[in-house]
C-alpha cells in the first residue's frame, strides 16, 4: 500500500502531459457494443464515480445502455477533524450530492446505497460481493453482456483498492467485464510507473466534459471548504481536479465472458507469476499445460487462432525468405506455414512438450528444425531475415522485452522483416500488454514500419531492418 494523503503536492499534469498517456489505445468498444452491455458502476465514496468514470456515464446514458450503480460509503470520513460537521451530517450532505452529480451523468440510472462505513471496506468484501451478484443478476442479462466499472484495485486508497479487488474477483469468477479507473493513482504515482502503459483510452465529447465537469462541481463537500475552519479545508483542490479535466478517461480493461489471458501462445496459458516465460522453470510450467492436452489453446480448431495466422501470413512482404526464426512457437501450428516459405527455418519455444508437437508437424520439412530457448537468456546462434515474434512480448518483462529487441536488433539481415502480433487486451497478473509491446519495438528499435493492422482483439505489425547506407 501507498503512502499519501490529500494535501500531498503529488505529480503535476503537466507531467502526465508529457507522458504519453493522450497517446493510449482506445478503449475497443464501439457505440453499439457499449450500447448492447448493462453496466454496473461502483464507487466507494461519493465523487470517485464523477473523477474516475462521469465521461464513460455520460456517454453510456447518451447511447441508452442500462446503468446501475452501487455506491458502497456516503463519505462520512473525509473531514474526521470538522469542527463545523458531524459525520452523520456530512454523510446526508454527501449522499444529496451524489444523487445531484448523477443526475448530470445519467439521469435515470438506478442506484442503490451500500450504507457500509467509510475507510473500513476491506472488512465488508462479502456484502459487496452480494451486491455485485444481486445487481447483475437484476439486469436479466448473460454475464457476458454485463460490465462492472470500479476502482482501480492498486488506486492506493484503502477502500479503493479492497473495492477494485472485489470486482475484479466477481467477474473473473462470473465472466463479466470489468473496467477498473484509477483516481488517487494519478496523484502519487508518476509516468515512470509502468501500470498506466498498459491502460486504455476513452475519448470523450465537449458534451461528455462537460456533463463530467459538472457532475464534479457537485460534488461541493469536497470541491470546496466547509468553512475557513481547521479540518473543514478542501479535500480535492484543483491542481488534483485536473487530473480529471482531460479529454479522456482511462481504464484498465478485462473484456466480458473472456478469460484473463488471451487466446494465444504457450507461454501465456499458465496461471503463474509475470515474466514466467522466461523463467528457470518455464518448462515444466508450460510442460504441466500440455500434458492436460495437445492443444491447449485451440490452435488447430480456433477460427481466432485461424484467422489471426492467415492475417500474419498474408501480412510479410516476402514471398520467401532465406533463415527463418519463430520465438514462442508452441505446437508449430504458424510454423508449419513459416517454414514452407523458408529456405531454412528454426522453431524455439520454452517447453520441451509443446516442441515435442511443433516437430512433429514439422518432420516433413527437412530444411525445419526445432529447439529448446528461453528467451532473451538464450538465443541460436546465426543470422535471420525473417523473425516472428507473436503471443509472446507481453509476457516479459520491461527488461527482458527491451533484451528480446536487443537479440533481434543483432541478428536480422539488413532488410529483413520482423513481425509482432499480438493480444490487445490487458492481461490480469501481467505488466504488459501487446499494445505496450508494439510501442516499446517502435521506441527501440526506430525501424520502418512495412505494414500495419490494428482490431480490437489483437495487433500485427511488421518492421523492415535497415539496409546499409549505399
Amino acid at each position: 500500500m501507498v503512502s499519501f494523503t490529500h494535501n500531498d503536492a503529488g505529480t503535476p499534469e503537466e507531467d502526465w502531459a508529457r507522458s504519453g498517456a493522450a497517446a493510449l489505445p482506445e478503449l475497443p468498444l464501439d457505440a453499439g457494443e457499449l450500447a448492447g452491455r448493462a453496466f454496473i458502476v461502483l464507487a466507494a465514496h461519493p465523487d470517485d464515480e464523477s473523477l474516475g468514470a462521469g465521461g464513460l456515464m455520460a456517454r453510456l446514458h447518451g447511447l441508452g445502455a442500462e446503468v446501475r450503480v452501487l455506491l458502497c460509503t456516503a463519505g462520512e470520513a473525509s473531514h474526521p477533524d470538522s469542527p463545523s460537521t458531524t459525520p452523520k451530517q456530512l454523510a446526508d450532505l454527501r449522499l444529496r450530492e451524489f444523487a445531484g452529480a448523477l443526475g448530470r451523468l445519467v439521469p435515470d440510472a438506478g442506484w442503490q446505497y451500500l450504507g457500509l462505513p467509510d475507510g473500513k471496506l476491506a472488512g465488508h468484501r462479502y456484502q459487496v460481493l452480494a451486491a455485485i451478484r444481486e445487481a447483475a443478476a437484476a439486469t436479466g442479462r448473460p454475464a457476458d453482456r454485463v460490465v462492472l466499472v470500479a476502482p482501480y484495485r492498486n488506486d492506493g486508497h484503502t477502500d479503493h483498492d479492497a473495492l477494485g479487488s472485489a470486482a475484479a474477483e466477481a467477474a473473473a469468477a462470473s465472466g463479466y467485464g470489468l473496467l477498473e479507473y484509477p483516481v488517487w493513482y494519478w496523484l502519487w504515482a508518476g509516468p515512470e510507473d509502468p501500470a498506466w502503459q498498459s491502460w486504455l483510452r476513452l475519448p470523450l465529447t465537449p458534451a461528455e466534459e462537460q456533463a463530467k465537469a459538472q457532475a464534479m462541481a457537485a460534488h461541493t463537500s469536497q470541491v470546496r471548504a466547509l468553512s475557513d475552519q481547521p479540518g473543514d479545508e478542501v479535500l480535492l483542490p484543483s491542481a488534483f481536479l485536473q487530473h480529471f479535466s482531460r479529454h479522456w478517461e482511462t481504464f484498465a480493461w478485462q473484456r466480458p465472458g473472456t478469460p484473463a489471458v488471451p487466446p494465444a501462445s504457450t507461454a501465456a496459458h499458465a496461471a503463474v507469476a509475470p515474466s514466467a516465460y522466461a523463467a528457470a522453470d518455464a518448462e515444466g510450467l508450460f510442460d504441466t499445460v500440455h500434458a492436460r492436452s495437445e492443444d491447449p489453446w485451440e490452435y488447430t480448431t480456433s477460427w481466432y487462432e485461424h484467422r489471426k495466422r492467415a492475417l500474419t501470413l498474408a501480412a510479410l512482404p516476402g514471398r520467401s525468405y532465406s533463415a527463418g526464426l519463430e520465438i514462442g512457437c508452441s505446437i508449430g501450428t504458424l510454423s508449419v506455414e513459416l517454414a514452407e516459405r523458408c529456405g531454412s527455418f528454426l522453431a524455439v519455444d520454452a517447453s520441451s512438450a509443446a516442441l515435442a508437437h511443433a516437430a512433429r508437424r514439422l518432420a516433413h520439412l527437412p530444411a525445419a528444425r526445432t529447439r529448446h530457448l528461453t528467451v532473451p537468456q538464450d538465443w541460436p546462434e546465426g543470422a535471420f531475415d525473417l523473425i516472428v515474434v507473436s503471443e509472446v512480448g507481453y509476457y516479459l518483462s520491461p527488461e527482458e522485452l527491451a533484451a528480446l529487441f536487443e537479440r533481434v536488433e543483432a541478428t536480422l539481415l539488413p532488410g529483413g522483416t520482423l513481425a509482432l502480433c499480438h493480444w490487445r487486451h490487458p492481461i490480469e497478473g501481467w505488466e504488459l500488454d501487446g499494445d505496450t509491446v508494439h510501442a516499446a519495438a517502435r521506441r527501440q528499435l526506430r525501424w520502418a514500419d512495412a505494414g500495419l493492422y490494428r482490431e480490437r482483439d489483437f495487433v500485427l505489425e511488421i518492421f523492415r531492418a535497415p539496409e546499409p547506407l549505399a
